[in-house]
């Protein structure tokens, strides 16, 4: 069975989500129940929602540091994955799992004139604003997940399925069901291997990034079959041996590889 994960880009989307869960009885998951799972990798829901929705002003692009929200992000998503299959509903679970053959990435949209007709029917606000509210929201969009996954949403090559929801939700949710069935988004041995991977290595470098000492680390950390292989620099006060404690203490793993250079502290760092 596949995770499908949908990207919600008009109203009914979530409807749609829920409808396939229960027509494949599996669980759905929406944007929610990601922001809870956050707080285990300590980022608060304020803090999502400030990198997922708001935009950013000019200086924010050179200030902030999304790498640690990213791999927080793909920690969250694959602790919600691993209890078994799951549909997902949002703004960036299409982004989450990259490299899982068996994840069907879906956009849910529609023209327009349909999204301002969907939000109107539950929004006492007039058309114009609301227009301007869903243009400015997409463009936002645009450049927050530019911004985290180098990526843009509205690029249709990121998905397998691209749905007009002007077909109607229950049309919508049985093409959906009807290909997460296909032998093409099976599980198997190497993508549930890749999958196991994939969130290992992100729980070992959500580990680290929760450490003062560790989080600014210019490390890359990969994982295959238990085994975490960990390269890059570190300087003093870190140390090899340090590092290695940290991923270690991670129950999954079995075994550490560092291939890490020990930078010299620098004499102005001392004085």
């Amino acid at each position: 069975m596949s995770v499908i994960v949908i990207y919600d880009g008009i109203s009914g989307a979530e409807e749609v989500a829920q409808r396939v869960a229960q027509s494949l009885d599996i669980r759905c998951f929406g944007r929610q129940d990601l922001s809870a799972t956050l707080a285990h990798y300590g980022i608060p829901r304020a803090t999502l929602d400030e990198i997922t929705e708001k935009e950013p002003h000019w200086w924010e692009q050179w200030l902030r540091d999304l790498r640690p929200y990213r791999i927080a992000l793909q920690a969250a998503m694959c602790e919600l994955v691993q209890a078994g299959p799951i549909v997902y509903h949002g703004h960036v679970g299409h982004e989450l799992l990259p490299g899982i053959a068996h994840v069907l990435k879906v956009l849910v949209t529609g023209p327009m004139d349909l999204r301002i007709d969907r939000l109107r029917s539950r929004l006492a606000v007039d058309e114009g604003v609301i227009r301007k509210q869903l243009e400015n929201t997409d463009r936002a969009r645009a450049r927050r997940l530019m911004a985290l996954f180098g990526n843009d949403w509205q690029d249709a090559t990121r998905y397998h399925l691209v749905l007009n929801l002007a077909m109607g939700t229950e049309a919508a949710s049985e093409v959906i069901g009807t290909t997460a069935r296909l032998d093409a988004f099976a599980e198997t041995e190497a993508s549930r291997q890749a999958f196991e991977d994939l969130a290992l290595a992100r729980k070992a470098q959500s580990t680290l990034l929760q450490s003062d000492l560790y989080r600014d680390l210019p490390i890359d950390v990969k994982a295959h079959t238990g085994t975490i292989t960990v390269s890059g620099m570190v300087a003093t006060p870190v140390t090899v041996e340090g590092v290695v404690a940290a991923i270690k203490a991670i129950p999954e793993v079995s075994e550490v590889a560092a291939n890490l250079v020990v930078m010299p502290r620098h004499h102005s760092d001392i004085e």
